[in-house]
């Protein structure tokens, strides 16, 4: 098993493009005198895979478990056993290809797959038959994607319909360097299956650092979510508020926005928007931003990055261009080690922060999953030999 991950130039350069034509504070302060939270590992899952597969998802109720080999361009579905589901390949001369992936697939219920590729939303059974194609509401000009761990496509049940929340990626007729694309920003499409109809949401509020003027990449902003009960949670990149959304009527409200203190979570790097060209997508695997949100009981935890050293990002970039691959990807190797990583756990009913929990030993510290209150995280790839399975860990709260 190979690993997953940024390849190395990507984050060194931090850049790649890929084309195809009511407030409250929240701190980490006083956490020493609260009963201390930790996890526990209660068992595991195997499945025999000589590829490059990361985690997906994990159906709601636990149930099923989502791969997606690399290596293979498979999207595999296994029982919680570990016995295997189905599995199938979408390749661009395939009448019902879904084209460029632009989010890890997901689970639809327990028994459909749905991918947003750059042809649209295409919604499989587990085997690969098409069982629904749902158009993007504008064309796609170009998209990038960093493959997180548990960061997948957003399915839930609302007033007895299914809807899909993905990442909003139209084009809007602007582009980072200028105002216009800041004010005309949505960060999600919130898709009704059985109609198709697409509706954008979630702006840059008042107040965000998106709108003091600078510029911003793509992973700057892109959205973390967690649907539960008629409230969307969502947290934008390296903008550390966690904001909800209420969604039980037929509009859009914002409810509450808390403001996070992370330790040592850096600043996103300051851009001018004189430093962006149209027509040009860039991600960065190395800059602060929550990862992801996720509900476990009656708990919700929001999973952490906290950024690498700019100025040594720097430095391994110049290492890797000038020819000394080795001694940039040591240095590289040493700032990810020193990144920060963790999650912060609130109480769901009250919000308060109940603890801060660093990411266990032996796991894909890219991120995890949350489902039937257990949390799911993909072992580490060996760096010695290559692995011919893909395991996968289950957590509790203890």
């Amino acid at each position: 098993m190979k690993n997953n991950g940024y390849s190395l130039p990507v984050v060194m350069i931090a850049a790649f493009f890929l084309f195809s034509c009511g407030e409250s504070n929240q701190t980490a302060e006083g956490l020493e005198e609260m009963d201390s939270l930790s996890i526990e590992k209660v068992d595991s899952v195997d499945y025999k895979l000589l590829g490059d597969p990361i985690l997906a998802d994990v159906s709601q109720d636990g149930s099923r478990i989502l791969i997606y080999d690399y290596a293979a361009s498979e999207i595999i579905s296994l029982d919680q056993s570990g016995k295997l589901l189905g599995k199938f390949s979408k390749t661009e001369d395939t009448p019902d290809a879904y084209g460029f992936m632009m989010e890890l697939p997901g689970f639809l219920g327990n028994d459909q797959v749905v991918v947003n590729g750059m042809r649209g939303i295409f919604i499989y059974d587990l085997e690969g038959n098409l069982t629904k194609e749902i158009k993007h509401p504008e064309a796609v000009g170009g998209a990038a994607f960093m493959p997180q761990v548990g960061k997948s496509i957003e399915t839930f049940t609302h007033q007895n319909q299914e809807f899909i929340l993905s990442k909003s990626v139209r084009p809007r007729d602007t582009y980072p360097g200028e105002q216009a694309f800041y004010d005309r920003f949505r960060a999600l499409e919130w898709i009704n299956v059985a109609s198709g109809e697409s509706t954008e949401i979630i702006p840059f509020e008042t107040g965000s650092i998106f709108k003091n003027g600078k510029g911003y990449i793509e992973s700057d902003y892109t959205p973390s979510v967690e649907w539960i009960e008629g409230k969307l949670y969502i947290s934008l990149g390296g903008e550390s508020i966690l904001r909800i959304y209420d969604m039980s009527g037929e509009s859009v409200n914002l409810d509450t926005a808390i403001n996070l203190t992370i330790p040592e979570f850096r600043e996103l790097p300051v851009r001018e928007r004189n430093e962006f060209s149209e027509g040009s997508i860039t991600v960065d695997g190395s800059t602060p931003s929550v990862r992801n949100i996720h509900r476990v009981g009656d708990k919700l935890i929001l999973h952490y990055y906290a950024g690498m050293d700019p100025e040594k990002v720097k430095e391994a970039g110049e290492l890797w261009q000038s020819g000394n691959q080795e001694e940039a990807g040591l240095l590289f190797d040493k700032l990810e080690e020193d990144v920060p990583k963790g999650f912060l756990v609130f109480d769901l009913e009250t919000l308060q922060l109940l603890d801060r929990i660093d990411l266990p030993q032996g796991v894909d510290t890219g991120g995890f999953l949350a489902a039937g209150n257990v949390l799911w995280f993909q072992k580490s790839a060996s760096e010695e030999v290559e692995e011919d399975f893909v395991r996968i860990f289950k957590y509790k709260f203890d």
